[in-house]
C-alpha cells in the first residue's frame, strides 16, 4: 500500500530522548511484552497442545479441534521444537522442552512487536498508508476493506488479513523480520490483544516517537525484563549461555558517543583521504583534528563502494545509522571528485576486478546518484553481527527505515526507490545439529564436499556465544588442504578461490535441500542455519576499514573461557579486551577501531598484557574520552570511548 504523502511526519517535531520520554517508551515495551507473552503462551497451551510452563507436548492426534490451517501450524511448531531441541542442553528431556517452548514464546512475542513497530515507523515516513495510527479506522485499512468487501469476514478478520498482507509486502526487503514462514513469526494475537497493543502504540506520550530513527533501538534496549537481568547476575557471575550474554550486556549507546567514535574513525579516514576537502567538515562535529597536524598527501580517494564498515556487536545498529549519515556526503564527495578529475580517477584497487563502473558513468547526474545512494550504502558499506537474533531483526529494520528517510528527504518517490536486498546484518546462530538431516544432505554431495560440510559445522560450534570471536576463517586453509589436498590440483594451494568454489557448491546443495518438494519444515530450518554460518565465515574473511562497537564486557561466558584463552592469550581476562583485539584483527593496516568500554582496562594491572600487546602492539591510540559514570543508561560502569589506528 503506497501513500500519497507522509503520515504524521511533520505534525510532530523531532524530540530528544530525555528521561521522561524514555520512561514512557519503556512502559509501553513492558506492557507489549506482557500482553504478547501471555497471549502466545495461551495459544500454545489451548490451541496447539504445547505447554511452556511444563514442557509437555500433546500428540497431533489430540488436536482434532483445529482446522486445516491450524493443524499445519501445529505441525510446523513441533518441527521448530525438534530443531531447537537438537542444540539445547538440559538435564532432562522435559527441562529441554520447557526451555525451548519458552524460547518460542519469546521469539513470537518480540517478532510481532517488532513488526508492528516497523509498520508504525514506516507509515510515519510515508512508506505506507496510515495502517496502525488509528487502528481499524486507519486510511489504508479503510481502502483495503472497500476493495475486499464482505468476502473476508468480520472486521477483525479483515484487519488481520490486511496486516498480514503488509507483512508479506515488507518481507521482500526485510525477510528476517517479516517472513511469515519463519519460526519466529508463526503466531498472531487475537483481536482483543491486538486492539490493546494498538492503544498502547498510539498513546499520546509516545505517538511522536515513531518518526525517530532511534525509537527501534530503545525498544530493543527495553524489551528484556530488568528483573530477569538481575536474576541472571545473581545466579552466576559469568553468563551461562548466549542469551544471558546478550541480555546482560544490552546497553544503548548515547548518540554523542556514537558520533564521537564514528567521526574519528570513518570521518577521519575520509577527511584524510580528501586532504580535508569534504562535506564532512560541516557534518562531523566531534571530529578531532589538530590545526597544525599534517595530512597524508592525497593521490586519489578510495571509491566509497570499497569502504567496509563493521559493528561486530551491532545490537540495534545505532552506530550504523550514524555511519549511514556520513556515507551520504562521502559518496557525494567521490562523485564530485570524478566530475573534476575524470571518470575512473577514484582508487578501486581493493575492489574485485571489473566490479565497479566509475561513479560518474554509472550516475550521469546528481539526482541519479541520490536515487541509488541508500542502496549503495547498505549493499556495499555497512556490516553488522550480533549473537542475539532479535538484534539482527531490528538492525536490518533500522537501516531500512533510515534508507526510506534518506529517499524521502531527497524527494525520491516510493515507487522509484530501488530494492535494498538483505544487506549484511547477520545473527550468529547455532549450526544445525540434527544427525539424520546431515546424513540426508551428505547423500546429495560428493564424498569430499560432504566431508568439508561436516568439518565446517564442527568449526561453527559455539557460534551463538562467540560470534565474530570464533575465528573460523583461520581454519579454512588447513581444512581445504586436509579435505582436497590429495585430490586434484585445483584445491592444492588452499587459496580463497578454492574455498569459494567449494562453498558455492555447498550453498547450492543447501538451497536445493531446503526447496525440494519433499523437504520438511525442519529441513528448511537446518539449511537456513547452515547457510547463516557460511555467511558469517565469509564476513570474517573480509578486511574492514572501520570497526566500531559497544562490546560486551566482564567475565567470559561459561563454556568459552578455555577456547578464548587459547585464541586471545593477551586479552582473556575480560570480554571487552577480546572484542577489541578481534576488531583489530579484522582491520586492514591503517584501518580505525572505535569502542566504548569500561575505562578500567587502561589502568588495572590485569590488563597489562592487553595494553602492551594489543593497544600499543597492534595499534596506535589516536583519541580518547574519559566519560565516567552514567553514560550507558543503567550500566554500573565507568566508561571510556577511544579510537585506535591499526599499525
Amino acid at each position: 500500500m503506497l501513500p500519497t504523502k507522509p503520515v504524521h511526519d511533520e505534525e510532530h517535531p523531532r524530540m530528544a530522548f530525555d528521561k521522561a520520554t524514555r520512561n514512557a517508551l519503556q512502559k509501553f515495551v513492558a506492557r507489549a511484552r506482557r500482553l504478547l507473552s501471555e497471549e502466545f503462551t495461551r495459544q500454545l497451551q489451548a490451541s496447539y497442545g504445547m505447554d511452556p510452563t511444563s514442557g509437555a507436548v500433546a500428540d497431533m492426534a489430540a488436536l482434532s479441534h483445529l482446522d486445516n490451517q491450524q493443524q499445519q501450524t501445529a505441525a510446523i511448531l513441533r518441527e521448530t521444537l525438534h530443531h531447537y531441541l537438537a542444540i539445547t542442553p538440559g538435564k532432562s528431556a522435559q527441562e529441554r522442552s520447557q526451555q525451548v517452548l519458552e524460547r518460542m514464546v519469546r521469539e513470537q512475542a518480540f517478532t510481532l512487536l517488532n513488526r508492528l513497530a516497523a509498520l508504525r515507523m514506516a507509515e510515519s515516513r510515508g512508506v505506507l498508508f496510515e495502517s496502525l495510527a488509528r487502528g481499524q479506522a486507519s486510511q489504508g485499512f479503510q481502502l483495503y476493506q472497500m476493495v475486499a468487501g464482505p468476502a473476508l469476514g468480520e472486521v477483525g478478520d479483515v484487519y488481520r488479513q490486511y496486516l498480514l498482507s503488509l507483512f508479506d509486502e515488507l518481507g521482500q526487503d526485510l525477510p528476517d523480520l517479516f517472513d511469515r514462514h519463519s519460526p519466529q513469526g508463526l503466531l498472531f494475537p487475537k483481536d482483543s490483544v491486538l486492539l490493546d497493543l494498538l492503544d498502547a502504540i498510539n498513546h499520546p506520550d509516545i505517538a511522536h516517537l515513531w518518526a525517530e530513527d532511534e525509537t527501534i533501538g530503545w525498544i530493543y534496549q527495553y524489551y528484556n525484563d530488568p528483573d530477569e537481568r538481575k536474576a541472571m547476575r545473581a545466579a552466576s557471575a559469568a553468563p551461562r549461555n548466549s542469551r544471558e550474554l546478550a541480555v546482560r550486556n544490552q546497553f544503548f549507546t548515547p548518540r554523542y558517543v556514537v558520533e564521537f567514535l564514528t567521526d574519528n574513525t570513518l570521518g577521519r579516514l575520509w577527511f584524510n583521504a580528501t586532504d580535508g576537502h569534504t562535506r564532512l567538515r560541516e557534518t562531523c562535529r566531534y571530529l578531532l583534528i589538530k590545526p597544525d597536524a599534517p595530512l597524508p598527501p592525497v593521490t586519489r580517494p578510495r571509491d566509497p563502494r570499497t569502504l567496509k564498515w563493521l559493528d561486530p556487536a551491532c545490537g540495534s545498529m545505532h552506530f550504523g545509522l550514524y555511519a549511514f549519515d556520513l556515507f551520504l556526503p562521502i559518496y557525494r564527495d567521490a562523485w564530485d571528485w570524478e566530475q573534476q578529475h575524470g571518470a575512473g580517477s577514484l582508487d578501486t584497487s581493493s575492489a574485485p576486478d571489473g566490479a565497479f563502473a566509475p561513479l560518474s558513468q554509472r550516475y550521469p547526474d546528481e539526482m541519479a546518484l541520490q536515487r541509488d545512494l541508500p542502496r549503495l550504502i547498505i549493499e556495499h558499506n555497512l556490516h553488522g553481527v550480533d549473537i542475539d537474533p532479535r538484534a539482527a531483526q531490528i538492525a536490518a529494520l533500522a537501516l531500512w527505515l533510515r534508507a526510506q528517510r534518506a529517499w524521502h528527504e531527497a524527494g525520491v518517490a516510493v515507487q522509484d526507490r530501488p530494492p535494498i536486498g538483505r544487506g549484511h546484518v547477520l545473527a550468529a546462530v547455532a549450526p544445525p545439529a540434527e544427525p539424520e538431516l546431515r546424513a540426508q544432505l551428505a547423500e546429495q554431495l560428493d564424498f569430499l564436499d560432504a566431508d568439508l560440510f561436516a568439518r565446517t559445522l564442527q568449526l561453527l560450534e559455539g557460534l551463538p556465544e562467540l560470534g565474530v570471536l570464533l575465528q573460523a576463517e583461520r581454519a579454512l586453509p588447513r581444512l581445504i588442504r586436509e579435505v582436497y589436498g590429495e585430490h586434484g590440483p585445483m584445491f592444492r594451494d588452499a587459496d580463497q578461490a578454492q574455498w569459494h568454489q567449494a562453498e558455492e557448491r555447498l550453498r547450492r546443495a543447501l538451497t536445493d535441500f531446503a526447496q525440494t518438494a519433499h523437504a520438511s519444515y525442519q529441513a528448511r530450518l537446518f539449511a537456513q542455519d547452515a547457510l547463516a554460518g557460511l555467511r558469517l565465515i565469509d564476513l570474517c574473511r573480509q578486511t574492514f576499514d572501520v570497526v566500531v562497537m559497544n562490546p560486551p564486557f566482564g567475565a567470559l561466558a561459561a563454556g568459552t573461557k578455555e577456547r578464548l584463552g587459547k585464541a586471545y592469550p593477551r586479552s582473556k581476562n575480560d570480554l571487552l579486551a577480546v572484542m577489541v583485539e578481534r576488531g583489530l584483527e579484522l582491520l586492514r593496516p591503517g584501518g580505525r577501531l572505535g569502542a566504548i568500554t569500561s575505562r578500567t582496562c587502561f589502568f588495572l594491572s590485569s590488563f597489562q598484557k592487553w595494553r602492551e600487546g594489543v593497544v600499543l602492539g597492534l595499534a596506535e591510540p589516536e583519541v580518547m574520552a574519559d566519560l565516567g559514570h552514567g553514560v550507558m543508561d543503567d550500566a554500573m560502569v565507568e566508561a571510556a570511548a577511544y579510537c585506535l589506528v591499526k599499525t
